[in-house]
């Protein structure tokens, strides 16, 4: 079927619709268009994007009374419509493939991301915590992408995730997608240069995008992600860190829990490890066969509150469906104690499982 050329598609515009007729090959044919067509028409000529182009078109073909008259102009509408949608679907995929190319594999223990402004050393955290190698520089935003490294805790590993800076002046699109999807944030100020400003107006800035930081549990609710974090003070080696990161625990301490470091020389680097491993909400069980000792250093990684039920369907379905009980070894002095499919296990936990 012939579509409409420019000069019809004008005339009909500007002579012929407002007296409600269409032409259909060459012949003037009344459409009966309601007033309601005329505004979703208006609507759809001035839309500025393709989703509100499509709604529009979707008004009219839904207003549009359907008989001889008008069968032409729907299978035009028809056809706008799904070039429309497909440009729509199109547009989409490359915004996701674009995405997806700075998406992070979450691999160990848990996934800490780490966010704070321009220059307060998040780079130079990753650097001297794990194997990754981010450029490291005076100069605010060094960090264009996110960069991963494997922390070592003991027998585990955590992943941490290297950000580019958050300001309110420019901010990578897809960061905040990566900070919803961690397991725990980190945010990083320099104690050096005023870190309560630089907390308290990061903390805004993610509050704008309706992300709040929280020392409770990650949720999502009623439009609002709440994650869980910690706060690093970090460069505690240079004058009046020490100061600071005092004034900051007191006006900011009951809102995030708080530890100062120094990635310069590594100072507290132990104890920002264990304050990691708290907020990730884990705990580390192992397993052994009966008579045999347990292997000590690969444990299984749960969630807090986990039962022995849980720990059998994590290692096979078979064993969920067949297991009958279990026998503890724990730190807390069990030693080989019988327990039912809901008992609930602790960290270092030792579990042999019957079935």
């Amino acid at each position: 079927m012939a579509t409409l050329t420019e000069n019809e598609d004008w005339f009909l515009i500007q002579f012929l619709q407002p007296l409600n007729y269409h032409i259909d090959k060459g012949v003037f044919m009344p459409a009966n268009l309601p007033p309601q067509y005329f505004e979703a028409e208006s609507r759809y000529r001035s839309a500025k994007t393709i989703s509100q182009k499509i709604n529009a078109l979707e008004e009219m073909l839904t207003i549009m009374p359907k008989h001889k008259g008008t069968d032409r102009l729907h299978g035009e509408l028809r056809r706008k419509l799904a070039k429309f949608r497909n440009e729509l679907k199109q547009k989409k995929k490359k915004a996701a493939k674009r995405a997806s190319s700075y998406s992070i594999d979450r691999e160990g223990a848990g996934q800490v991301v780490l966010v704070g402004p321009p220059n307060v050393g998040k780079s130079q955290i990753i650097n001297i915590a794990t194997n990754a190698s981010p450029e490291v520089a005076e100069y605010p935003f060094t960090t264009r992408r996110p960069t991963p490294g494997m922390l070592n805790f003991e027998n585990i590993q955590i992943q941490l995730v290297d950000t580019p800076p958050l300001s309110p002046d420019f901010m990578e699109p897809w960061l905040l997608d990566i900070i919803r999807r961690g397991d725990l944030i980190m945010l990083v100020v320099d104690l050096s240069e005023d870190p309560l400003t630089q907390a308290e107006e990061t903390i805004t800035l993610l509050q704008n995008f309706k992300i709040r930081l929280t020392p409770n549990e990650s949720i999502f609710r009623e439009g609002i992600t709440y994650k869980k974090a910690i706060m690093v003070g970090n460069k505690q080696d240079l004058p009046k860190s020490r100061e600071h990161f005092q004034i900051l625990k007191e006006l900011l301490g009951e809102q995030l829990p708080m530890v100062a470091i120094s990635a310069k020389d590594g100072h507290n680097l132990d104890e920002l490890k264990i304050r990691l491993y708290q907020g990730l909400n884990i705990l580390r069980v192992y397993t052994k066969a009966p008579g045999k000792n347990p292997d000590l250093n690969t444990p299984f990684i749960l969630e807090k509150g986990s039962t022995v039920q849980d720990l059998a369907g994590y290692i096979h379905k078979d064993f969920l469906q067949k297991l009958k009980y279990a026998r503890v070894w724990s730190p807390r002095g069990l030693k080989g104690l019988m327990v039912q499919r809901d008992y609930a296990l602790q960290e270092g936990d030792i579990v042999e499982l019957h079935t």
